[in-house]
């Protein structure tokens, strides 16, 4: 795949990122006793130490994202390991301290072909040049929606937004607003917003309107559905949660939604552009009446979309759902360019599937080789993880997996990319991963 011809350098031999005179500076208040052992002390873990601290001070928790602060990324207590990079092409990215490492979580599933992909770039460039945003609505936003409409077997209109959470908002709001009632029930995870968050912060009122449901479990919720009754809005589910769903797990939402009258929303953020194009619904038969989508579809660019019947969709109309920046031009240009290439093949999406089970088959071999108690590796193929009973095991190897040039996705699934479809890559996985298990048990034995 053609990755990184815009830019200077090669994956393999990234150009330098940082001035040779940084080698001169030191972290604010740095404290002699605070250097690291001599196995990890060189320039480059002194950089990602530094940005780290600075971090820490800038930013609450270290990082916007959840994912990526430092004790989602290794595990509680973590002190070592890269928390920031500089640069990403193909499936490696650079650490600030500019060690390369192969990323299996590729932006948390945002990322199926590889970063830095010519074809998507260049295409976000151009919509750039001419303009990303201006007091009217891009034509590239109505070309999108039509084409998205083409492809996802929901998707009468389409409504787009920055982010996965917001879009999942938006259909729960455009749900409430076309039935007229409160009370949702839900399976999965669907960001932070109130409306499904049992977080400090949230009103109790807010949350009595909203119940969890454990995945796969049809009793749970036909109970919570029946429990609900005709206030019943919603059922949003994620159709995969780091296993596909039993059989008549989505066909028993469907029929509650029909008999009580209510919206199913499918939230396809990690389903979309990898199990199938049109995300699970294509694979499962069933359809609902909105789906999200955002990651894969615009390949790491800030994009989501809400689609589904129009009717339905029409609700947008009767209440307010409006973001200044939903319909900027890159990113949908490059959610255009992303449909070009899933068009041009047919098999992305079994090359994922293919691809993603070689990356699960090489740690799982390490995994069975190393002989670490309460170790799996699960989940489909193009969305695979590693479970440890152990959350000090766990800690253990993710940090060791990144000093020796893998990052794991801590608790969560790992991303396979075109990018990742070299042998040479799945050897490198079982070797960072054989590696860190071998370091873990020394660690116990010790």
């Amino acid at each position: 795949m053609p990755f990184g011809r815009l830019f200077r350098g090669k994956p393999e031999e990234p150009a330098p990122t940082r001035d040779p005179a940084a080698d001169d500076l030191e972290a604010p208040d740095a404290d002699p006793a605070d250097e690291v052992p001599p196995e990890w002390d060189d320039a480059g873990a002194d950089l990602d130490r530094s940005w780290r601290r600075r971090a820490a001070d800038a930013i609450p928790g270290g990082s916007s994202t959840g994912s990526k602060q430092p004790d989602s990324l290794y595990g509680t207590g973590n002190e070592v390991g890269p928390t920031h990079f500089t640069r990403a092409l193909g499936c490696r990215l650079t650490t600030a301290g500019e060690a390369t490492l192969i990323d299996c979580t590729m932006a948390l599933g945002s990322v199926t072909i590889g970063y830095g992909d010519e074809r998507i770039v260049r295409a976000a460039i151009t919509a750039a040049a001419n303009g990303n945003v201006a007091g009217l609505a891009h034509t590239a936003e109505v070309e999108l929606a039509e084409r998205l409409g083409d492809v996802i077997p929901c998707a009468e209109q389409v409504r787009f937004f920055k982010s996965g959470g917001e879009a999942v908002a938006a259909a729960v709001r455009v749900a409430r607003t076309a039935t007229g009632r409160s009370r949702v029930v839900g399976s999965g995870y669907f960001g932070w917003q109130d409306w499904c968050a049992a977080s400090p912060g949230v009103p109790e009122g807010t949350r009595r309107d909203y119940t969890a449901v454990p995945f796969n479990d049809v009793q749970a919720l036909e109970t919570a559905c029946r429990a609900a009754g005709r206030d019943l809005a919603a059922v949003v589910l994620e159709p995969v949660v780091e296993r596909l769903p039993d059989e008549q797990w989505l066909a028993r939402a469907r029929a509650l939604c029909d008999e009580f009258g209510a919206v199913l929303v499918f939230d396809e953020m990690k389903t979309g552009f990898r199990l199938a194009r049109a995300g699970y619904q294509e694979v499962s038969g069933v359809t609902p009446d909105l789906a999200t989508f955002g990651k894969a579809m615009s390949a790491g660019f800030p994009l989501a979309a809400l689609a589904g019947r129009r009717d339905i969709m029409e609700a947008a109309g009767r209440t307010w759902i409006s973001s200044t920046l939903a319909g900027e031009s890159m990113a949908i240009a490059a959610a255009l360019a992303v449909l070009e290439i899933y068009e041009e093949d047919p098999e992305l999406c079994a090359t994922l599937a293919r691809v993603g089970a070689s990356m699960r088959a090489a740690v799982a071999s390490a995994v069975a080789a190393s002989g670490v108690p309460g170790t799996t590796v699960t989940g489909p193929d193009p969305m695979w993880l590693v479970r440890f009973e152990d959350p000090a095991i766990e800690r253990g190897f993710l940090e060791a997996a990144a000093a020796e040039g893998v990052l794991f996705k801590r608790g969560a699934c790992n991303y396979a990319a075109l990018a990742h479809d070299d042998d040479e890559i799945f050897i490198e996985i079982e070797r960072a991963a054989s590696s860190a298990l071998v370091t873990v048990m020394h660690e116990r034995e010790a």
